[in-house]
């Protein structure tokens, strides 16, 4: 579906959810959330059967996509990172002049942002996780992660391996992240909820795809031995206490502290005890247990002070206050 020449482009959704069989709505689908492409139905009897859960997140967009219809897709150059990780069923896809790959649910495509780009069977049934990183914030989220520029375009691997290790584990990420984004509705552009999301999605393919800087991150070069809470954490220590209900992510903390999220990151194993995040919301946590102490009777509610210290998601907060304090919340409020 494209506009006429001269007219407004229709509004892009943040959210679409959209079950359809009408294959020009399919391909106007995946060119409002992801990229223009041409679609060709191979098997002309069968159900298209598409399928979208896709969220706009900033840097990110990630979803779920599938097609009960054996298709042909068709782009030009992505513009973008991009991994497909299925859930079931396969795709054979090829990029530019590079070898022709088949993504199956143990083995997850990686797309570069340049090279036209052609999915030449998507196996009826298949559905799939798809994720696109704008190039300029993955780029420059790696050398947030360095703490160095880089000068060179970052080259993946065009497969990774989600059967095992950090693969395994990212592409779990992007099950919870999509089965949130499903709950979560509006909820999810939130930047309390947006910002550590997209860090983590950025971060853990940076720390699981192959790429020529995967063994730095990997494997920091540990910092020189600084004095008791040198200034950098203390720098991002005094953020945290002075405003612990700000949606800081580690990018952020390290910027503040002026070194790499790398740095920090070991700095704070080595003189807090914590990472930068988890110091985060224990300061949260104590200081929802300091206003829950101060409440009287039917002043406030365990989840208005829960969210106005950074906390969304009230079943895990309520997990971690527990472990944390050995009382729930709610025990706390009504304690005399």
């Amino acid at each position: 579906m494209s506009a006429e020449p001269g007219a407004a482009a229709p509004p892009v959704p943040s959210v679409l959810s959209l079950r359809t069989a009408d294959l020009d709505e399919a391909r106007w689908a995946i060119g409002e959330t992801f990229y223009a492409s041409r679609i060709d139905q191979l098997s002309r009897d069968d159900d298209l059967g598409a399928r979208f859960d896709v969220v706009r997140l900033g840097a990110v967009t990630v979803g779920e996509v599938g097609f009960a219809a054996e298709l042909r897709l068709r782009f030009g150059e992505l513009g973008a990172y991009h991994v497909d990780v299925p859930l079931s069923g396969s795709i054979q896809w090829r990029q530019g002049t590079r070898e022709p790959q088949t993504t199956t649910p143990d083995r997850a495509g990686v797309f570069q942002p340049d090279g036209v780009t052609t999915i030449d069977r998507w196996s009826g049934g298949c559905r799939l996780l798809a994720v696109k990183i704008r190039t300029a914030d993955l780029e420059q989220h790696l050398e947030h992660l360095l703490g160095r520029p880089v000068r060179t375009p970052l080259r993946f691997a065009p497969v990774l391996d989600v059967s095992s290790g950090p693969g395994r584990g990212w592409a779990r990420l992007v099950r919870t992240a999509v089965r949130d984004i499903q709950d979560a509705g509006e909820l999810i552009h939130q930047p309390l909820v947006a910002a550590p999301l997209q860090e983590a999605l950025l971060s853990g393919l940076l720390l699981a795809a192959d790429h020529p800087h995967r063994e730095e991150l990997a494997h920091p070069s540990a910092p020189a031995a600084p004095s008791y809470r040198p200034a950098p954490v203390k720098r991002a220590v005094d953020a945290i206490q002075g405003r612990p209900e700000h949606p800081f992510d580690t990018a952020e903390l390290a910027a503040v502290a002026r070194v790499s999220v790398r740095w920090l990151q070991e700095g704070f194993r080595r003189h807090v005890g914590l990472s930068p995040m988890a110091y985060l919301r224990d300061v949260r946590l104590s200081r929802v247990r300091d206003e829950l102490r101060r409440a009287g009777p039917g002043e406030v509610s365990v989840g208005e002070v829960a969210y106005r210290w950074g906390f969304v998601h009230l079943g895990r907060f309520a997990r971690s206050y527990r472990e944390r304090f050995g009382e729930t919340p709610s025990q706390t409020l009504h304690a005399p």
